[in-house]
């Protein structure tokens, strides 16, 4: 069923953007463009030794493109140029400096506006899925090269946070589109790149259809929020897996279960071992992955358990087509009894936070540092779950709850308070709205499913 659903939506989204008489930032149905989301966030290495000691960012298949951007401000979408995303290096230099990530209005461009339960843009009478046509936007720009050693490869574009409609170009042409700010949107920039030095453009509307649905009870900012980095694989095989890893009845053993799926036009090599924390290979298998899909499976005896007090963690390494890329793996089982909840047999109290992604000082960004001083913070007061209210969190964050020993209640960006919950008013009852709630809640679902 979950399957069939993905089918409609994709289809329905496709032939929106094939047929869209109005701007995507105005049109319910066009939410996503040529952006691939509902994927694990997973970056390879090309040897087993750097893919087990170095660091996502380390890769030599990841290139940051963090740091300063050039930005040209408008109070209202209507005074921007129409051939903005053809901007290059050369038009952009007299544009003012900006650090991505960043809220922009964090760095004086454009006014914070905090509401609790309203939308800032139809405070006193939404009528979704309306949007003013006096629109602030940004425009982003920087060039970028990609390195010698992936030629012939896929390239990928990754924004892991931007609100709130965003449209991609890359050397003029338009990549894609997207609205959901809090899910990663990845985009395959292979066809548009040339050699040298390219162009990349992001232009971001402050409001967009995607805002009914983001209306969380935060200070309401724009701009880019999370990583943007390029990433680059072998194939466009789009890869995929999903980890299980729970304890027998008897809560002694692990249960592991390893589910591969991707594109059925190529037979995939895949092989994985997995690592206790001495290096020792528990279990290993290989396997290839044809018409789309194979499951892997095996046993752990006297498995070392996950849980808030003890967070053990395995290290799942997987090679596909002779790349590597690596994942914790945490054996725990969760079950409700009557009106107790049980982790690893056992009952637990949560002890929980809610979470909202805010700096005092770079508004929605929060760089790993402030993330970990939170976090220890909590752990020092007792706190053993966090609800990530109302949104995905960024990848480190789960990385760090997993290790530190956190259990976490995550949420789709889906919050649409200004039309409170009137049956007859709440958008989770309106068809038209139903593609995009499945969307969100997709993207959630997959990109935070192994953790």
């Amino acid at each position: 069923m979950i399957r069939k659903i993905a089918i409609i939506a994709a289809a329905m989204t496709l032939a929106a953007a094939s047929s869209a008489q109005v701007p995507y930032w105005k049109d319910l149905d066009v939410f996503a463009v040529n952006s691939e989301t509902e994927r694990t966030e997973m970056i390879f290495w090309d040897n087993w030794e750097d893919a087990l000691s170095q660091d996502v960012e380390q890769s030599s298949y990841y290139k940051s493109l963090n740091g300063t951007w050039k930005f040209l401000y408008h109070d209202s979408q209507e005074n921007m140029d129409p051939e903005i995303g053809k901007t290059t290096a050369a038009k952009a230099e007299s544009w003012e400096n900006i650090k991505v990530p960043g809220n922009w209005e964090m760095q004086g461009f454009g006014i914070p506006i905090y509401v609790n339960t309203d939308f800032e843009f139809a405070t006193w009478n939404p009528q979704p899925p309306f949007i003013p046509d006096q629109n602030p936007a940004g425009v982003y720009y920087r060039s970028f090269e990609v390195p010698q050693d992936w030629a012939g490869r896929q390239v990928y574009l990754n924004l892991a946070g931007a609100k709130s409609g965003v449209y991609v170009y890359v050397n003029g042409e338009e990549v894609g589109y997207n609205e959901d700010s809090k899910d990663l949107a990845r985009f395959n920039i292979t066809k548009y790149l040339r050699e040298g030095a390219n162009d990349l453009v992001l232009k971001i509307y402050r409001f967009s259809t995607g805002s009914y649905l983001e209306c969380m009870d935060f200070f309401r900012i724009s701009g880019i929020e999370r990583d943007v980095y390029l990433s680059t694989e072998k194939h466009h095989t789009q890869f995929d897996i999903n980890v299980i890893s729970s304890l027998d009845e008897e809560c002694v053993n692990g249960v592991f279960r390893l589910e591969l799926s991707a594109l059925p036009t190529k037979d995939l090599d895949v092989s994985y071992q997995l690592l206790d924390k001495d290096g020792s290979i528990v279990l290993k298998d290989c396997r290839l992955v044809s018409d789309g899909k194979s499951v892997m499976e095996g046993v752990v005896g006297n498995v070392r358990k996950w849980s808030a007090e003890t967070p053990e963690l395995y290290t799942l390494l997987l090679c596909v087509e002779g790349e590597y890329t690596r994942f914790n793996v945490g054996f725990r089982r969760f079950e409700i009894k009557g009106d107790l909840f049980l982790v690893n047999g056992k009952p637990v109290k949560f002890k929980g936070v809610n979470l909202h992604e805010t700096d005092p000082y770079t508004g929605h960004y929060v760089t790993r540092e402030r993330m970990l001083q939170d976090l220890k913070l909590m752990k020092e007061n007792n706190i053993n779950g966090i609800r990530t209210c109302h949104y995905p969190q960024p990848r480190m964050f789960y990385d760090l709850c997993d290790s530190l020993g956190f259990y976490v209640y995550s949420e789709a960006n889906v919050e649409s308070h200004g039309m409170f919950y009137d049956l007859d008013k709440t958008l989770g009852n309106k068809p038209e709205w139903y593609t995009n709630h499945i969307y969100r809640i997709r993207n959630m679902y997959f990109r935070t499913r192994n953790y």
